[in-house]
């Protein structure tokens, strides 16, 4: 096919391409509008060692990981659900929290999911006050000069998290319309051995079309 079929199929069969992707843009859209909206709020916890020495650096962040895998604990779950009176599980509500330790920034994060902006934001406060105060009552057992304290980089902000209707509709007409290519050109394959115009039976028998019966 030369480049003038192409845009001859363009021009007939465009519209077939643009509906297609309409359609499907606007199912994606409808479909995550029907989707429950779950916001994440993450909270960011800086680890400080009273010396900025070498030695009380790696100590810090060597504990990184230890303080990930106190958050992460379905007593401290529990602790959170009996403070907030929430109604669920210790497991339900780990299976919608998130916890990271980045050892170059000396943060520990945790990022709670929940259909509630509010509630996201107060229950990732709480978790981090549990180890605020958990490192507040060890520095009582050690020397000024061994002590880490802990402290919110900034208070939670809950996001929407999904559905993302804008990238899902995005989505839908971008794959809509590579499915309506394919539709369009299956039709001119159904088609394309129905002889319609000079060009075809020049195409089909190769041989130059010299004269035409006009139309009554």
């Amino acid at each position: 096919m030369e480049l003038s079929d192409y845009l001859r199929i363009l021009r007939q069969r465009g519209w077939v391409i643009i509906l297609v992707a309409l359609l499907t843009a606007g199912a994606a859209f409808g479909f995550s509008r029907m989707q429950t909206e779950v916001y994440k709020s993450t909270l960011r916890l800086l680890v400080r060692p009273s010396r900025p020495d070498f030695g009380a650096s790696q100590s810090a962040k060597e504990l990184l990981n230890s303080y990930r895998t106190w958050l992460e604990s379905s007593l401290r779950a529990q602790m959170v659900i009996n403070q907030l009176q929430l109604d669920m599980t210790a497991g339900e509500l780990l299976g919608d929290a998130e916890f990271a330790a980045d050892s170059y920034s000396y943060v520990v994060s945790l990022a709670i999911e929940n259909t509630d902006p509010d509630l996201a934001n107060d229950i990732a406060t709480a978790w981090g006050n549990l180890l605020i105060m958990w490192q507040e009552q060890e520095n009582e057992k050690n020397r000024q000069e061994d002590r880490i304290t802990i402290e919110f980089v900034d208070y939670p902000q809950a996001a929407l998290d999904r559905p993302m209707w804008k990238i899902n509709t995005a989505a839908g007409f971008v794959f809509g319309a590579i499915l309506g290519v394919i539709v369009v050109f299956v039709l001119e394959w159904i088609e394309s051995g129905v002889v319609r115009r000079t060009e075809d039976v020049e195409r089909y028998l190769d041989i130059p079309v010299i004269g035409r019966i006009p139309n009554a």
